[in-house]
């Protein structure tokens, strides 16, 4: 009987006590929750008040997701078109104003305009023009003679207007960014080349298109002995506006002409890997470059076609993706008018261009243009005098545009060889995705309600689950960066 009462005792003692034991086997506390981490997520948004301005904000994503909000799906196993880069048109006035800066002034916003580190903005494709465009002082070609001369071998052709400020600024943008893509783009032949003699309006001569071909090669070529390389080329600024200075009228059967006789079999005579895109034009007309595509002798030697939007929608490129899948589109030119509103302008040029562009095949989205002054000079006589640049440049006092933030969304983040990936399109939310070369995911969205807005992220290969807020009115980039990167 003892012995059962003893042992009664030891449990009861063990059962009760052990808890109250400073034995240093027993069980530690339970771990505090697991933090959960969001560190390698960026949002980074511009709103049309401006309280917002390309600004990186915090406390703005959460893990998990809510059944109430809208989900705007991501999945990289579907992949588009890769990117070639966004930026904007250097035009000769823009050189102009960046070359009369201050050496460091100059250096400074070069810098922030085409690197990627710190607030640098990482512009990675430039459009110039081929002799003048209308944002020049004046209309000017390489190869202008007096009335009555001809020079069909070229050999009076010279880039020396070129050399005073474009090249120069080139050469310095090279030093930061080598890799960037330029594309040329003719406002006018030569005058001597075109049946009115003006820099304004007419057409090419068809027994010139040979020297006019051979006007390209000797572009190429010249700005390759300066260290620039014109990845591609488009044949005529506006085809059928021939009411700016300098312009030409170049119907789709006669670019098509000049692309199979002679600027095809030119650029493989000499060798020139410049790529040859049509059209360069408003969306309204995709007939155009399907034009140009039929023509099976011009086939061969065109990448692809360029778009402007002052007409038509930007769906409309769709059009000719459908119909010549194998061939590249690209979006060249959109302007931002003087005195216009900047959130109206962001809202819509995002939408349409930095979204929808990309979202109808573009491999590059292009504003117009970088750099004017205050008074939107220089510009030639009947040239635009409404243009307002990216960048206002007054000596070395600079102002930011609405055309800087709206490329800065994407040129930062969507690297050249980035790739479009699939993305839903809820009404609510535009939007536009890639995977870049990093592997990084980024999202271009948009809420365009008064109202700030919750929505989830969902990354369908992974199963993350995010919650973004979007302030009101507000265009924002999503950076989700690989978590060992």
């Amino acid at each position: 009987m003892t012995s059962i009462i003893g042992v009664f005792s030891l449990y009861f003692s063990m059962l009760f006590c052990g808890a109250c034991s400073n034995d240093d086997s027993a069980e530690p506390a339970p771990p505090p929750p697991k933090v959960e981490d969001t560190s390698h997520i960026s949002v980074t948004v511009t709103n049309k008040s401006q309280s917002f301005l390309f600004s990186e904000i915090s406390n703005s994503v959460s893990v998990g997701s809510n059944a109430s909000n809208t989900t705007l799906s991501i999945s990289t196993s579907e992949v588009y078109q890769e990117m070639d880069g966004f930026g904007y048109t250097l035009t000769g006035g823009s050189a102009y104003h960046l070359y009369n800066m201050g050496s460091s002034k100059r250096a400074e916003l070069l810098k922030e305009l085409f690197s990627t580190e710190g607030t640098g903005i990482g512009v990675s494709y430039l459009r110039i023009s081929i002799g003048a465009s209308d944002l020049d002082a004046e209309p000017f070609s390489y190869n202008e003679l007096p009335d009555g001369e001809e020079d069909l071998n070229m050999e009076k052709f010279s880039i020396a207007e070129d050399k005073k400020y474009l090249i120069p600024v080139l050469k310095e943008i090279l030093a930061i960014n080598p890799a960037i893509k330029i594309l040329g783009s003719p406002w006018s032949p030569p005058t001597w080349m075109k049946t009115n003699k003006s820099f304004k309006g007419g057409e090419l001569k068809t027994s010139h298109y040979n020297a006019y071909g051979l006007y390209f090669v000797k572009y190429i070529q010249a700005m390759k002995a300066e260290g620039i390389t014109i990845d591609a080329v488009t044949i005529q600024n506006e085809p059928l506006h021939p009411g700016n200075n300098p312009s030409l009228l170049m119907e789709a059967d006669a670019q098509a002409n000049f692309i199979a006789s002679s600027l095809g079999p030119k650029f493989q005579e000499y060798g020139i890997s410049t790529k040859i895109i049509c059209y360069d034009h408003n969306a309204d007309r995709p007939d155009y470059p399907i034009e140009v595509f039929n023509n099976t002798n011009a086939n061969p030697y065109v990448d692809g076609s360029a778009f402007h939007l002052y007409g038509g929608s930007i769906d409309d490129l769709s059009q000719v993706h459908t119909a010549f899948p194998d061939k590249n589109i690209y979006f060249t030119e959109q302007w931002v008018g003087a005195g216009s509103d900047f959130g109206d302008n962001l809202m819509w040029h995002v939408k349409n261009l930095i979204i929808g562009a990309p979202r109808n095949w573009s491999k590059n989205v292009l504003e117009w243009n970088l750099a004017a002054n205050s008074a939107l000079e220089p510009h030639t006589d009947g040239g635009c005098d409404q243009c307002l640049g990216a960048l206002t440049i007054d000596g070395n006092i600079l102002k930011r545009n609405v055309a800087y933030y709206i490329i800065a969304h994407a040129s930062k983040y969507v690297r050249p060889g980035s790739v479009r990936v699939k993305s839903n399109s809820p009404s609510d939310l535009p939007n536009v995705a890639y995977k870049a070369p990093d592997e990084s995911i980024v999202v271009v969205v948009m809420n365009e309600s008064d109202q700030e807005k919750k929505f989830n992220l969902r990354i369908e290969e992974t199963n993350e689950e995010y919650i973004i807020t979007l302030p009101a009115n507000s265009v924002g980039t999503i950076v989700n960066k690989q978590k060992d990167n």
